[in-house]
């Protein structure tokens, strides 16, 4: 289906100011205002509404690599977040196409960024863009369209905004009471519901939850700082520690709990991402922020243990450190770009296990989605 570009669609100047004074200007699209965050990029081709509202994302302007953003549109099926809003502070695009050509459009990605008050820009040249942030590491960054800010005083003002590390967003994300997972619009087929599983909510995204219930979990998910207390009473069969945002060693209630877990809860527990990080650090190791992080879904991931190369999907800012890695813990999956810790398990506990990227995709490959699978035979 073909659509018109949306009425009154009349884009006009913007600027994307970076922390060590690089500008940018290009023109503006969706909602008018200046918006501050972390200025990463994401190498994916596709998914552009997905990573929006991955909560992953939150506090973060995402640069897309890709080129060409904006022609398939948006629509109601592929929101990442439960809750169906966006997490990300703003997008920064290379050609932003205004007329949408796909069946499953619902609105233009003008609309939808109006529709939820992100800033972007677009025409601006995103491959320096990325450049720079490999160079000089990912930084805080503004996006502004306000004929009235001055480049002065958005630099004074973005001084003033906190960095990444050190930032519980979790906090932020999580749901803010427990609820029973359901499918999203576009995952409609699921087996006969057979074990109980509490996710820890750090800022799930909606298709890990697509994938447990379609695995044959019926899943509770609970808020970050929920007390260990209650998760056992509701006698789960297994616990998932989800996805998230932000800096690992600052959640450190989650980081107790987790502890608490492993010391009291003897069936699964299966992390990914943030709850990847956050479970490592509950066994004694350290985290460390990346230089510019892994967003993208085309990356190779080595699996040690059948020697297999897996193409995975990923977004994370951090990483589980290699130096002084417990005793208890096995690596058992490496990123092969730069010989990062991709997964581990607990030696002595053989159902304790976690990956730092996404085998959900969503967007992205489906090679790694057998550890959903994993993580119900372990149930069984």
């Amino acid at each position: 289906m073909l659509k018109c570009p949306m009425s009154g669609y009349d884009p006009h100047m913007a600027k994307l100011l970076l922390e060590d004074g690089r500008e940018f200007k290009g023109k503006s699209l969706g909602a008018s205002g200046t918006s501050f965050g972390e200025l990463v990029f994401n190498t994916g081709m596709t998914g552009y509404q997905e990573t929006m509202t991955d909560p992953s994302y939150a506090g973060q302007i995402i640069t897309f690599t890709y080129p060409e953003i904006g022609n398939y549109g948006c629509n109601n099926a592929d929101y990442e977040s439960p809750d169906m809003s966006t997490k990300a502070k703003g997008m920064v695009l290379k050609n932003y196409s205004p007329m949408v050509s796909n069946f499953r459009a619902q609105e233009s990605l003008d609309d939808f960024l109006k529709k939820h008050n992100i800033t972007a820009i677009y025409d601006v040249d995103t491959r320096a863009i990325t450049k720079h942030i490999r160079d000089k590491g990912a930084m805080r960054a503004v996006i502004s369209n306000d004929d009235n800010a001055s480049t002065d005083e958005l630099m004074a003002k973005l001084k003033e905004f906190p960095s990444m590390d050190g930032q519980d967003l979790a906090s932020a994300v999580t749901c803010k009471e427990s609820y029973k997972a359901k499918l999203s619009i576009k995952s409609t087929a699921s087996f006969t519901k057979t074990y109980k599983v509490i996710a820890i909510d750090f800022g799930v995204k909606q298709n890990i939850l697509n994938r447990l219930i379609n695995h044959g979990c019926e899943v509770e998910v609970v808020p970050a700082d929920t007390p260990m207390g209650y998760i056992l009473g509701q006698n789960p069969d297994g616990i998932f520690l989800s996805n998230g945002p932000g800096d690992p060693a600052a959640v450190d209630y989650a980081v107790k709990t987790v502890q608490e877990l492993l010391a009291k809860f003897g069936k699964p527990i299966f992390g990914i991402c943030l709850g990847h990080q956050i479970l490592a650090l509950a066994c004694g190791a350290q985290t460390f922020k990346l230089k510019f992080g892994h967003r993208g879904v085309n990356q190779p991931i080595k699996n040690l243990k059948t020697g297999k190369i897996e193409i995975a999907s990923h977004n994370h800012g951090f990483a589980v450190s290699k130096e002084d890695l417990p005793q208890d813990l096995e690596i058992t999956h490496l990123n092969i770009n730069d010989d990062t810790i991709a997964g581990i398990k607990h030696k002595n506990r053989n159902n304790v296990f976690s990956v730092q990227y996404h085998p959900e995709a969503s967007p992205g490959p489906h090679d790694s989605d057998y550890l959903f699978e994993q993580f119900v035979a372990l149930m069984q």
